[in-house]
């Protein structure tokens, strides 16, 4: 009986407990603000770098690493309040729903000139693998596989859709999932063998340098969109975080990240294993003080003090 009882508690505390999280900010004290992203290392950084200035203006910020999907659901729900990572058109599968019902806000653009599509070492480019059309032609020296990273995310969806929709012929082929880290990996390993492959590239990243590689054209609209995968990627807000935040919606709108920046940030991260993503950030930002004074432009402390000065205070003591 008293097992049962206890039984009956628990339920009823976690019954609470998720109705709690579901009101969202209900559990949230004022000046917490959660943002949510995903592993991968740009929107890592990025967010890093975001929580780190939040915390040192007074708020009280943490970084909630989820998958893409969970980002939108937590933002819906009010258990996140920001998502710096929503590349576009890519996304749009996932996040257009949320945006039509104005759970979520598509605020602003943080980054241009991005790129998201499929890519293949530059030795396969030179012998004939140059477009999306031509990857079927090599399914035996690609053993009919696809190589993408985490379940969930958009391009692996947008890599399975052309596989079970068989465009570009690409209907007995495989999607290998797996981490960013885990697909790069395995890029390497196949590059180092002279192996076929094709997997999901994207810049800024490390990999633009580290691999020798080429990005295939023959995107389209139901794909990775047209230009070849060229993407924007937009800082996303839960519904009424501008109006219950307006000095930190203020910092969003400033907070833009030119490509050079994130690729220096990324090749730092993968030049040193020991180094970590916020303090890299940290130190460009450091020495790069023009783009600090734009993040900052018209933005106060949590007590209202200006901004800029208190942050230039923080960056003089990263080393």
């Amino acid at each position: 009986m008293l097992r049962s009882t206890t039984r009956k508690l628990v339920f009823a505390m976690c019954l609470a407990l998720s109705v709690a999280l579901m009101a969202g900010q209900a559990l949230a004290k004022p000046g917490e603000i959660t943002f949510a992203s995903v592993s991968w290392t740009g929107v890592t950084i990025k967010t890093e770098l975001a929580v780190q200035i939040l915390d040192v203006l007074g708020y009280k910020a943490r970084n909630l690493m989820v998958s893409v999907p969970l980002a939108y659901k937590a933002m819906a729900t009010g258990e996140a309040d920001v998502f710096l990572g929503n590349w576009m058109p890519s996304m749009a599968t996932i996040a257009e729903k949320y945006f039509k019902d104005g759970s979520v806000i598509k605020y602003c653009e943080n980054m241009t000139g991005a790129k998201y599509t499929l890519a293949v070492p530059t030795y396969e480019y030179e012998a004939g693998l140059k477009d999306f059309s031509d990857i079927h032609r090599y399914a035996d020296k690609l053993d009919h596989r696809i190589y993408g990273i985490e379940e969930g995310n958009d391009g692996n969806e947008i890599i399975q859709a052309m596989i079970d929709k068989n465009m570009f012929d690409l209907g007995d082929f495989k999607l290998v999932s797996s981490s960013e880290a885990g697909m790069l990996g395995q890029v390497q390993a196949f590059a180092r063998k002279k192996q076929w492959i094709v997997f999901l590239g994207w810049s800024p990243h490390s990999m633009n340098e580290t691999i020798d590689m080429k990005y295939l054209t023959g995107s389209t609209d139901a794909t990775f969109g047209p230009n070849d995968g060229t993407a924007s990627v937009y800082t996303n807000i839960r519904k009424g975080f501008d109006k219950q935040y307006p000095n930190v919606a203020k910092f969003l709108k400033n907070l833009t990240f030119p490509i050079p920046m994130m690729n220096t940030i990324m090749t730092t991260l993968h030049n040193s294993k020991e180094e970590q993503p916020r303090r890299a950030a940290l130190k460009w930002l450091k020495a790069n003080p023009d783009i600090l004074k734009k993040w900052l432009d018209g933005v106060t402390t949590r007590k209202g003090k200006p901004a800029l000065p208190v942050v230039t205070a923080f960056l003089a003591k990263v080393h």
